[in-house]
């Protein structure tokens, strides 16, 4: 049972609130008590109710928000709306509001899974004085325990038990235990202090939960299928508390947060399946839980981003834009983008800004030191944009060796030079009349004119001692064969690229509470 006591008001506006529920459907006046007149010849209108309420209350001048208001609800529909009216009317006997000649409004909300009234009643008596309302948040809690006849300490101590046996490492992991259970806790100077209804039930020595502290292996299982059911709900829910009472009631799961209650910092699961508690940013940060956005909205965001990102560097690749939209958990593969399940074609400009990147990073892993090198390569890679490929201004060590291991070849008058250069993974590509070599595996292009290579060899016919080609090392020599490469308009789509990367999706297949419960 709560009785939730919600904030005073100088105008009474509570009670244009519970009418226009009733005048959507989802409430109705169930009790009219000490009104006067009103109601004796048909139904009073909001605007009625409220005037008497603010007349009533005007002959105590010093009380500014005389509004009493207060939610009673009970679990699920355990009792009727007969019984709980019965509960109300003794709460209010106990808080002081029940006194011969109290106006009282009371509501019964049917909008929610639980069965709850709303009771509006003025803090003033009916001979002017205030009614106390000195502790009343504990004197709230004691008058409900009083009713239903809880001995509040002994189920603290049974809650208490009851936490000691969840694997938690942390005093922060086990007041969220607490908290999930109803209690506030909080610690000074080495000892730990559990509050209920504002009152401290209990002093527990910190040294004796500290001792109880355990590094539990972490479930990356059950971590990742709480993710994917974080998701899946966040997405069918307004705010974080429908998602804290989909996730308890559906999964047995808790969600604490800490912080300021409209901007939380973070947040513990208490995972009661499993009696464990899990630090929420190791299953999903609390910027991506809270972000309560539609599919649509959220991928229009990653596209927004990858447009920046192009912006910035119009060279950036698919490879680069997956490393930054990964933490958002978005990707993208064959111009498409993915996210929480959901994925769209990326605008065409975008996928052939990629495609075209991607090919100019292979391109510029060749290191092209000139503007010969740079076009052959352009045209055996379909790179529309040979003005954006970075010239290298060094030749490396790799190039050093292959330019001599192409002077042996060239010196060697016993193999033909095509043979020769075939079997050291070398292919033969020539552009206006410039023969290059080109080692695909290494990625290395060599200019055989500028390096003063005798280009005439490459032509000559083969003579009877040049018959025997010589044989190719196993994979030191194996030449790169370029397969599946298209053009500009599609190349961000072709198959089995080194730079494509993508994941697989099982959010469906988790949405099992009797699963995650196991």
């Amino acid at each position: 049972m709560i009785a939730t006591i919600l904030p005073g008001s100088t105008n009474f506006h509570t009670v244009g609130y519970n009418e226009r529920k009733v005048a959507n459907g989802a409430a109705r006046l169930i009790e009219m008590r000490n009104f006067g007149a009103l109601g004796t010849f048909g139904r009073p209108t909001a605007d009625e109710l409220t005037k008497y309420l603010m007349e009533y209350s005007s002959r105590n001048g010093r009380i500014r928000k005389a509004q009493f208001h207060v939610a009673i609800s009970c679990k699920g529909h355990e009792m009727s709306e007969a019984e709980l009216l019965e509960f109300t009317h003794r709460y209010l006997t106990e808080m002081g509001y029940m006194e011969p000649g109290q106006p009282l409004l009371v509501y019964s909300h049917h909008d929610t899974d639980n069965t709850h009234l709303h009771a509006i009643t003025s803090r003033i008596a009916p001979d002017g004085r205030k009614i106390a309302h000195s502790h009343e948040r504990r004197r709230s809690q004691e008058a409900i325990d009083r009713i239903l006849g809880t001995d509040r300490r002994q189920k603290t101590d049974k809650d208490i038990e009851n936490a000691r046996q969840y694997t938690f490492s942390s005093f922060a992991q086990f007041k969220a235990i607490m908290f999930s259970m109803g209690y506030e806790t909080y610690r000074k100077d080495g000892t730990v202090f559990i509050k209920y209804g504002g009152k401290v039930q209990r002093e527990i020595p910190l040294a004796e939960i500290e001792a109880l502290y355990k590094s539990g292996r972490r479930d990356r299982m059950r971590c990742r299928k709480l993710r994917s059911i974080l998701l899946k709900y966040r997405d069918t829910c307004t705010d974080k508390e429908e998602l804290r009472k989909e996730m308890k009631e559906k999964f047995g799961v808790d969600l604490v947060f800490f912080g300021r209650r409209d901007r939380p910092f973070g947040y513990m699961v208490v995972d009661h399946a499993k009696k464990t508690v899990i630090h929420g940013a190791r299953v999903l940060s609390v910027e991506e839980l809270l972000d309560f956005a539609t599919p649509e909205e959220r991928l229009d965001r990653v596209e927004d981003f990858i447009d920046r990102l192009l912006t910035l560097n119009p060279k950036t690749t698919q490879s680069e834009i997956y490393a930054k939209i990964r933490r958002q958990h978005a990707y993208i593969k064959k111009g498409v983008v993915y996210f929480g399940g959901t994925s769209r074609p990326l605008k065409p400009f975008m996928a052939e800004a990629i495609d075209r990147n991607n090919r100019i990073a292979w391109v510029e892993r060749f290191r092209p030191a000139t503007e010969a090198e740079r076009d052959m390569l352009c045209r055996i890679f379909k790179v529309s944009r040979p003005d954006l490929v970075t010239l290298t201004a060094e030749r490396t060590g790799d190039y050093n060796e292959a330019v001599e291991r192409l002077r042996e070849i060239f010196a060697d008058d016993t193999v033909s030079v095509k043979a020769g250069m075939y079997a050291a993974g070398f292919t033969l590509r020539e552009q206006d009349g410039t023969a290059f070599a080109i080692d695909f595996r290494r990625h290395i292009i060599v200019n055989l004119t500028d390096e003063g290579f005798d280009t005439k060899r490459l032509r000559r016919k083969t003579t009877s001692k040049q018959m025997q080609t010589p044989s190719r090392t196993k994979a030191t020599h194996r030449p790169f064969r370029l397969t599946g490469l298209k053009d500009a308009g599609g190349g961000s789509q072709s198959e089995k690229r080194e730079w494509e990367v993508g994941r697989k999706d099982n959010t469906d297949d988790l949405d099992n509470s009797q699963q995650l419960k196991r």
